[in-house]
Protein backbone atom coordinates (compact mmCIF):
# COMPACT_ATOMS: atom_id res chain seq x y z
CA UNK A 1 0.00 0.00 0.00
CA UNK A 2 1.15 3.19 -0.90
CA UNK A 3 1.54 5.93 1.74
CA UNK A 4 -0.60 8.21 -0.31
CA UNK A 5 -3.41 5.51 -0.14
CA UNK A 6 -3.67 5.21 4.03
CA UNK A 7 -7.15 5.95 5.69
CA UNK A 8 -7.25 8.54 7.96
CA UNK A 9 -7.81 6.82 11.68
CA UNK A 10 -10.13 9.29 13.73
CA UNK A 11 -10.83 12.36 13.17
CA UNK A 12 -11.86 14.71 15.81
CA UNK A 13 -13.32 18.32 14.91
CA UNK A 14 -12.61 21.17 18.39
CA UNK A 15 -14.16 24.53 17.64
CA UNK A 16 -16.49 27.43 19.23
CA UNK A 17 -19.89 27.31 19.01
CA UNK A 18 -21.12 28.04 15.63
CA UNK A 19 -17.51 26.84 13.38
CA UNK A 20 -19.35 24.50 11.61
CA UNK A 21 -17.90 20.97 13.49
CA UNK A 22 -21.18 19.29 13.08
CA UNK A 23 -21.56 20.11 9.11
CA UNK A 24 -18.26 19.22 8.45
CA UNK A 25 -18.31 16.40 10.54
CA UNK A 26 -21.27 15.07 8.19
CA UNK A 27 -19.43 15.87 5.12
CA UNK A 28 -16.34 13.63 6.38
CA UNK A 29 -18.68 11.28 7.11
CA UNK A 30 -20.52 11.43 3.76
CA UNK A 31 -16.66 11.16 2.30
CA UNK A 32 -15.15 8.43 4.37
CA UNK A 33 -17.87 6.29 5.29
CA UNK A 34 -16.97 5.84 9.10
CA UNK A 35 -19.76 6.68 11.90
CA UNK A 36 -20.04 9.99 13.30
CA UNK A 37 -20.28 10.63 16.73
CA UNK A 38 -22.07 14.30 18.03
CA UNK A 39 -20.66 14.34 21.57
CA UNK A 40 -23.52 16.99 22.03
CA UNK A 41 -26.06 15.02 20.25
CA UNK A 42 -25.10 11.18 22.22
CA UNK A 43 -25.35 13.09 25.59
CA UNK A 44 -28.79 14.14 24.86
CA UNK A 45 -30.30 10.72 23.71
CA UNK A 46 -28.45 8.83 26.93
CA UNK A 47 -29.63 11.34 29.11
CA UNK A 48 -33.34 11.90 27.54
CA UNK A 49 -32.91 15.94 27.44
CA UNK A 50 -31.75 18.60 25.79
CA UNK A 51 -28.51 20.17 26.53
CA UNK A 52 -30.30 23.30 27.38
CA UNK A 53 -32.16 21.34 29.84
CA UNK A 54 -29.23 19.85 31.90
CA UNK A 55 -27.96 23.43 32.17
CA UNK A 56 -31.21 24.88 33.18
CA UNK A 57 -31.80 21.42 35.45
CA UNK A 58 -28.28 20.33 36.48
CA UNK A 59 -25.88 23.20 35.79
CA UNK A 60 -22.93 23.36 33.61
CA UNK A 61 -20.95 20.92 35.72
CA UNK A 62 -23.24 18.17 35.33
CA UNK A 63 -22.92 18.60 31.98
CA UNK A 64 -19.35 18.69 31.73
CA UNK A 65 -19.27 15.97 33.68
CA UNK A 66 -21.54 13.99 30.99
CA UNK A 67 -19.11 15.33 28.53
CA UNK A 68 -15.81 14.07 29.96
CA UNK A 69 -17.47 10.45 30.40
CA UNK A 70 -18.69 10.79 27.00
CA UNK A 71 -14.73 11.22 25.67
CA UNK A 72 -13.66 8.47 27.87
CA UNK A 73 -16.10 5.54 26.14
CA UNK A 74 -15.15 6.76 22.99
CA UNK A 75 -11.32 6.48 24.01
CA UNK A 76 -11.95 3.53 24.78
CA UNK A 77 -13.12 2.44 21.10
CA UNK A 78 -10.13 4.61 19.98
CA UNK A 79 -9.32 1.69 17.74
CA UNK A 80 -12.05 2.27 15.50
CA UNK A 81 -12.18 4.53 12.54
CA UNK A 82 -14.52 7.49 13.42
CA UNK A 83 -14.88 10.81 12.91
CA UNK A 84 -15.85 12.92 16.26
CA UNK A 85 -17.99 16.28 16.46
CA UNK A 86 -17.16 18.05 19.99
CA UNK A 87 -19.03 20.38 22.04
CA UNK A 88 -17.58 24.37 21.63
CA UNK A 89 -16.36 23.96 25.53
CA UNK A 90 -14.76 20.26 25.58
CA UNK A 91 -11.07 21.89 25.95
CA UNK A 92 -12.35 23.43 28.99
CA UNK A 93 -11.21 20.14 31.38
CA UNK A 94 -7.54 19.45 31.42
CA UNK A 95 -8.16 15.75 31.28
CA UNK A 96 -10.97 16.28 28.17
CA UNK A 97 -7.72 18.31 26.41
CA UNK A 98 -5.53 15.04 26.71
CA UNK A 99 -8.34 12.51 26.19
CA UNK A 100 -9.15 14.19 22.60
CA UNK A 101 -5.08 14.22 21.40
CA UNK A 102 -5.49 10.15 22.57
CA UNK A 103 -8.64 9.75 20.61
CA UNK A 104 -7.65 10.77 17.18
CA UNK A 105 -6.15 13.70 15.02
CA UNK A 106 -7.79 16.73 16.52
CA UNK A 107 -8.64 19.35 13.92
CA UNK A 108 -9.75 23.11 15.36
CA UNK A 109 -11.90 24.99 12.66
CA UNK A 110 -11.26 28.66 14.20
CA UNK A 111 -13.93 30.85 13.01
CA UNK A 112 -14.13 34.99 13.64
CA UNK A 113 -16.26 36.03 16.07
CA UNK A 114 -18.28 38.16 13.81
CA UNK A 115 -19.19 34.80 12.29
CA UNK A 116 -19.73 33.24 15.46
CA UNK A 117 -22.36 35.95 16.12
CA UNK A 118 -24.09 35.66 12.84
CA UNK A 119 -24.55 31.85 13.15
CA UNK A 120 -25.47 31.83 17.07
CA UNK A 121 -27.96 34.89 17.39
CA UNK A 122 -30.82 33.51 16.72
CA UNK A 123 -30.23 30.46 18.27
CA UNK A 124 -31.92 29.34 21.61
CA UNK A 125 -30.43 26.44 21.91
CA UNK A 126 -26.99 27.56 23.01
CA UNK A 127 -27.43 27.85 26.67
CA UNK A 128 -23.99 29.46 27.42
CA UNK A 129 -24.58 32.55 25.04
CA UNK A 130 -28.91 33.53 26.42
CA UNK A 131 -26.87 36.51 28.41
CA UNK A 132 -28.39 40.32 27.21
CA UNK A 133 -24.96 40.89 25.79
CA UNK A 134 -24.31 37.55 23.54
CA UNK A 135 -21.60 39.23 21.64
CA UNK A 136 -19.94 40.34 24.67
CA UNK A 137 -20.12 36.93 25.76
CA UNK A 138 -18.48 35.44 22.48
CA UNK A 139 -15.81 37.85 23.15
CA UNK A 140 -15.19 36.38 26.63
CA UNK A 141 -15.86 32.98 25.82
CA UNK A 142 -13.52 32.68 22.57
CA UNK A 143 -10.27 34.56 24.56
CA UNK A 144 -10.70 32.06 27.50
CA UNK A 145 -10.68 29.03 25.03
CA UNK A 146 -8.55 29.79 22.28
CA UNK A 147 -5.03 28.76 23.99
CA UNK A 148 -7.13 25.59 24.84
CA UNK A 149 -7.64 24.68 21.61
CA UNK A 150 -4.59 25.56 20.43
CA UNK A 151 -2.87 22.74 23.06
CA UNK A 152 -4.78 20.79 21.99
CA UNK A 153 -5.09 20.96 18.67
CA UNK A 154 -2.97 18.83 15.68
CA UNK A 155 -4.33 21.21 13.19
CA UNK A 156 -5.98 24.62 13.30
CA UNK A 157 -8.19 25.79 9.99
CA UNK A 158 -8.96 29.46 9.91
CA UNK A 159 -12.65 28.21 8.07
CA UNK A 160 -13.42 31.93 7.26
CA UNK A 161 -13.82 32.41 3.56
CA UNK A 162 -14.01 28.18 3.40
CA UNK A 163 -16.76 26.15 2.22
CA UNK A 164 -17.36 23.30 4.64
CA UNK A 165 -16.06 20.61 1.01
CA UNK A 166 -13.22 22.64 1.27
CA UNK A 167 -12.70 22.70 4.92
CA UNK A 168 -13.38 18.82 4.73
CA UNK A 169 -10.61 18.36 1.59
CA UNK A 170 -7.77 20.51 3.93
CA UNK A 171 -8.40 17.94 7.04
CA UNK A 172 -8.48 14.81 4.90
CA UNK A 173 -5.43 15.72 3.40
CA UNK A 174 -3.68 16.84 7.03
CA UNK A 175 -4.88 13.52 8.55
CA UNK A 176 -3.86 11.69 5.66
CA UNK A 177 -0.20 13.12 6.35
CA UNK A 178 -0.46 12.84 10.15
CA UNK A 179 -1.23 8.92 10.09
CA UNK A 180 1.19 8.48 7.64
CA UNK A 181 4.37 10.20 9.53
CA UNK A 182 2.90 8.49 12.72
CA UNK A 183 2.95 5.04 12.76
Amino acid sequence: MSQTAVTPKNIVLIGFMGSGKSTVGRELHQRLGYPLIDTDRSIEESTGKKITEIFKEEGEAVFRDLETSKLVEIEKQADKRQIVSTGGGVVIRPENRSLLRKIGYVVWLQVPEDVVYERTSRNQERPLLNHMDARERISKLLAEREPWYRETAHLKIDTAGLDFKEIATGILESARYHFTHSE
